[in-house]
């Protein structure tokens, strides 16, 4: 089969996709489209005699059934800017080859991330790793945002001050803060890359690595338009039922009162999109 051209991730190479205040997500380079997937699944060379409704076809029966291993035949190189504090999430996804700029033999920009104020809200009661949804009062962000780039500003100028005097660049950053830039290489097949978008850019996970996910999904979209099409529709726009809660939908459906409670029964009214009558 000849190399893979979409015109779209054509248009889209080597531009810069603006996020967060000072960070960017590239794609660098990619492998395989719609029709390198539908051409594994087949097994079969050339282009072949199906259509391209066919083809539709075929992605959405092999997203829809979970047939993920012609998904992995598509890969995408992004090249990407982000604080250290959002790295250290996304590297969580380790099915990902990746190569970062190293503080040991560069000297580390003085480049860190500021949240907006709108951005600095009180710890959730509900999530115990995430922020409630309404911004706190403008003085006390207002205070937050000073504090964040005083403390920024102090240990970028210690950092400064240590390679003045000549100490070696590996000690000199420990004490620069997680807010800090930095930037990867980072190369990941198309199952996975739908992995981490359905991970983080669902609305439960940090505003700060979700807007990055959203832009890796725009360029998992340029490359493979199909694919991403059956992805929001089975996956994204989809839910995943256990056995409690499918025999929940059952008794709702025929009519009964559902028996879920606490945090599972807020879940399940969260996947089904509705409000839950007997808090309402």
């Amino acid at each position: 089969m000849a190399h893979v051209v979409v015109a779209d991730a054509e248009a889209l190479l080597d531009t810069e996709l603006p996020v967060l205040d000072k960070g960017f997500v590239r794609l660098v380079d990619y492998l395989g489209g719609d029709s390198r997937i539908v051409q594994a699944a087949r097994v079969s060379y050339g282009e072949g005699t199906k259509t391209v409704r066919e083809d539709r076809a075929l992605i959405h029966y092999l997203m829809r059934h979970a047939h993920t291993s012609p998904f992995e035949q598509v890969i995408l190189t992004f090249h990407a800017k982000m604080p250290i504090f959002v790295a250290r999430q996304w590297v969580r996804h380790r099915t990902a080859r990746l190569n970062e700029i190293s503080g040991r033999y560069s000297v580390m920009k003085d480049e860190f991330y500021v949240p907006d104020a709108e951005a600095i809200r009180a710890q959730s009661k509900l999530n115990k790793q995430g922020r409630e949804v309404e911004p706190q009062t403008p003085e006390v962000a207002r205070r937050a945002v000073e504090l964040i780039v005083r403390d920024q500003g102090n240990a970028y100028a210690s950092y400064e001050e240590m390679l003045g005097d000549d100490i070696a660049r590996e000690l000199a950053r420990i004490n620069l803060p997680l807010s800090l830039y930095t930037e990867w290489y980072w190369q990941i097949d198309l199952h996975n890359l739908f992995h981490f978008i359905r991970l983080r850019a669902d609305a439960h996970a940090q505003h700060e690595i979700r807007v990055y996910a959203e832009a890796l999904a725009q360029c998992a979209r340029a490359v493979a338009p199909a694919a991403y099409e059956a992805f929001e529709e089975h996956v994204l726009g989809g839910a995943r039922f256990s056995a409690g809660e499918m025999e929940g939908l059952r008794v709702m459906l025929g009519g009964g009162p559902c028996e879920l409670t606490g945090r599972t029964r807020r879940e399940f009214f969260e996947k089904l999109g509705i409000e839950d009558q007997a808090e309402a």
